[in-house]
């Protein structure tokens, strides 16, 4: 691998105050770090089902809700077992949405099968079963945001889109900005300079979101970064820069025991399980403290996850 030229303007700067604000757009060029970084995913990336090319816009769209929030080691069996049952967006909208809680199983974050569900409900309405091409008809999708409509465009299609997941925003902002982790929350400067950092080459710009991304997951991670690893460690601000550590506000990270997502788990895995109507005493016996199991369930009723019916039982949405 040949080497490559440093970020002038946007690494100097983030070197020599790595509290300084995202570069502006203008002011990146990121043809220093396509190679490398596209090269290095050649030879490491992960052999994932939903890399491949039997998978289809669909497989991936269905990866892509599987994967917020939740490991790879912990999506790949319910992916293989979901596409082996609903191949098709239509073979999923053929079914109730409570099916679709029912098989995402513990993946966590279970409104997601209800929105994978409506999606796959409009794919077949609006577009004879067939996942959009368009990045504003992925948009349009219910449940579908501006990462995943991005994600399916670039991944599925080979479009040009900046994909901003958390794994690529904290490579942005080590190599680019110099700071260890990037904002809580998405802003307008990241996406800015994300674009600003995008190939112009479409085929390129898909790899290069594909391999930025990779190279998060597995090199440039959240708490144990493995510079020698890295393709563009050489051009990093953040290491230029000695690493420095995160001054801004603590990092949150989120409980669950104890918490009313808990809760709600535990009274979806009994449902999950049943073949008929749960009644109201069996979930009862899932959690002690009655005032936070009863606002746990009264929460999955509103989310639209439990269907309640008379004589005090529950399922799963039929509907």
């Amino acid at each position: 691998m040949t080497s490559t030229p440093a970020i002038p303007s946007a690494m100097s700067s983030a070197a020599e105050n790595t509290s300084a604000a995202v570069p502006a757009a203008g002011a990146v060029d990121g043809t220093g770090l396509h190679g490398p970084v596209t090269d290095w995913f050649a030879e490491h990336a992960r052999d994932l089902p939903w890399r491949r090319p039997e998978a289809g816009a669909w497989g991936v769209m269905v990866s892509e809700f599987m994967l917020q929030q939740t490991p790879v080691s912990r999506v790949l069996p319910v992916y293989e077992q979901w596409l082996a049952r609903w191949p098709r967006p239509a073979d999923l909208a053929a079914e109730p949405p409570g099916e679709a809680v029912r098989a995402w199983g513990r993946l966590g974050y279970p409104r997601r099968a209800l929105r994978l569900h409506a999606a796959a409900s409009a794919i077949q309405e609006r577009h004879g079963g067939d996942v959009p091409r368009e990045h504003a008809q992925l948009l349009a999708l219910p449940g579908v945001g501006e990462y995943t409509a991005a994600a399916v465009a670039s991944f599925a299609y080979g479009q040009r889109h900046a994909v901003l997941d958390t794994n690529v925003r904290r490579v942005f902002a080590r190599a680019v900005t110099g700071r260890q982790y990037p904002p809580n929350a998405t802003t307008a400067a990241e996406r800015k300079l994300a674009r600003a950092l995008l190939p112009e080459d479409e085929g390129l710009a898909a790899r290069w979101a594909a391999a930025t991304m990779e190279l998060g997951a597995l090199v440039c991670t959240a708490r144990s970064p493995e510079c020698h690893r890295c393709p563009i460690a050489a051009q990093c601000a953040w290491r230029l820069a000695g690493s420095p550590v995160h001054e801004g506000p603590p990092r949150r990270t989120q409980a669950y025991a104890g918490t009313d997502r808990q809760v709600r788990g535990k009274l979806l895995a009994v449902l999950r399980e049943a073949v008929t109507p749960v009644p109201q005493g069996v979930l009862d016996a899932v959690w002690d403290e009655p005032v936070q199991r009863a606002r746990a369930l009264d929460g999955l009723v509103s989310d639209g996850l439990v269907e309640p019916l008379g004589g005090g039982r529950y399922r799963l949405p039929h509907a």
